[in-house]
């Protein structure tokens, strides 16, 4: 399916529904208690899966949420499996991902903050697709401009002043500066 032929809302309803089913499963071998709920959220497809306890449930997330990850991949490949297309999916375990997201952004306006004071480009720590995506689009919204360098696993991003930025910061600079002149005594004329 190309990016052109967008899934329907009922299309996603449906991989949400397959993914839901698959976790469940997959929660009923390891004997784990929680709620799966599921929607459509930005055009994609997110099952999360919902603590009654959090004690079995963190061992869901993982360290640095490898888990929840690999939980995420296989899902997205038993939708796949189903429907024969690939799954934009995204599972959540006991709102990780929400707080990573906000760690992630308060990451990015502290790196911002030090680009807006040095004029220096900031690199951050390697980080996976979805960590670097959030880190763009919070530099994006804060009006400067990222990118990302290296190969994987080991990717990360860049943050720099636009151009003009940085022009219009030396102007700026420039203009507050004291011009010095030299003062011609009464009786120097």
């Amino acid at each position: 399916m190309s990016q052109a032929d967008e899934k329907t809302f009922d299309q996603l309803n449906d991989e949400a529904d397959i993914a839901a089913d698959y976790l469940e499963g997959l929660l009923d071998i390891v004997d784990y208690e929680g709620d799966i709920e599921m929607g459509v959220r930005n055009n994609r497809p997110v099952v999360q899966i919902v603590a009654d306890d959090n004690t079995d449930i963190k061992h869901l997330i993982g360290r640095h949420g490898e888990v929840v990850d690999a939980l995420q991949q296989l899902t997205r490949l038993a939708v796949q499996q189903k429907t024969g297309e690939r799954s934009h999916l995204i599972v959540d375990v006991d709102g990780y991902l929400k707080r990573k997201r906000q760690r992630l952004r308060d990451m990015a306006l502290d790196a911002i903050d030090e680009v807006r004071e040095t004029g220096e480009p900031v690199s951050l720590d390697p980080m996976n697709s979805f960590e670097r995506k959030i880190v763009h689009d919070v530099v994006r919204e804060e009006g400067m401009k990222s990118r990302s360098h290296g190969e994987e696993p080991k990717r990360y991003v860049t943050i720099y002043r636009k151009a003009n930025q940085t022009e219009d910061a030396d102007d700026a600079a420039a203009a507050a500066e004291p011009v010095e002149t030299e003062a011609i005594a009464p009786d120097e004329e």
